[in-house]
């Protein structure tokens, strides 16, 4: 019997690269995307490449709207072994903390952490059930250690705290599961060019930092509670 996912904010972007880098692997992936029209267009897309991929409709700000995909993801995929938090938003992706606006960092924190924790608790059950995987995606700027060591860096900080919230979850929910064989851990794929940048130039591509999430989520090797980037463990 096939593997399931469920990978978030999977339409475009890394989400969709990871959709079918494990469809490419031999999952069953559930393409989760806030826009019925572009993820059961991304679906089709998979599909006539011949991957077993689905659509659910979860956008990340709207509880009735995870609460619904949760309930459907319970009933219908109850042998769900990975989930891929992927989905995000920069806020305003503000340049200094006295450039960052309230209404942008609640923005933020609405998807990049709230959302996330509401569809985490209602899944991390089955996760824990099937002895699967939770991968929080988050970025190199959540690091406390890279803000306060780093050369240079975007100092955003409605987006980057939102992930550094999200970074805090991981562990939580890592703590709960040390001794057992789910596991819950963080992947920061690095700079890459996306929309969620404005496809700024010089990052890396999202087949390549999409490979990098799929390769520690599959690679059978016990990550929990670890913060990785390419080269291996970050400093949290």
């Amino acid at each position: 019997m096939k593997k399931i996912a469920l990978v978030t904010g999977a339409n475009k972007g890394i989400g969709i690269e990871i959709v079918k880098q494990l469809g490419e692997a031999g999952w069953k992936v559930i393409l989760g995307a806030r826009s019925v029209e572009r993820g059961e267009a991304a679906v089709s897309e998979l599909t006539a490449q011949g991957l077993d991929v689905e659509f659910i409709q979860v956008d990340m700000s709207d509880l009735k709207m995870i609460e619904q995909a949760a309930e459907t993801i319970n009933k219908r995929y109850p042998d769900l072994q990975l989930l891929i938090n992927n989905a995000g938003m920069p806020g305003a992706f503000s340049r200094s903390f006295m450039d960052t606006k309230e209404e942008d960092l609640r923005n933020a924190f609405e998807v990049n952490f709230f959302g996330t924790f509401r569809l985490n608790q209602r899944l991390f059950p089955l996760i824990k059930d099937n002895e699967g995987t939770v991968v929080n995606v988050s970025t190199d700027m959540a690091s406390l250690d890279h803000m306060q060591n780093a050369e240079f860096t975007l100092n955003a900080f409605d987006y980057n705290s939102s992930k550094t919230a999200n970074n805090a979850m991981t562990l939580s929910m890592a703590y709960e599961v040390r001794n057992s064989r789910a596991q819950v851990f963080a992947v920061t794929p690095g700079f890459t060019s996306t929309d969620l940048n404005g496809n700024a130039a010089g990052g890396k591509s999202k087949e390549a930092a999409a490979a990098i999430i799929v390769g520690y989520a599959t690679d059978g090797k016990r990550h929990n509670a670890e913060f990785l980037d390419e080269k291996g463990v970050y400093a949290w």
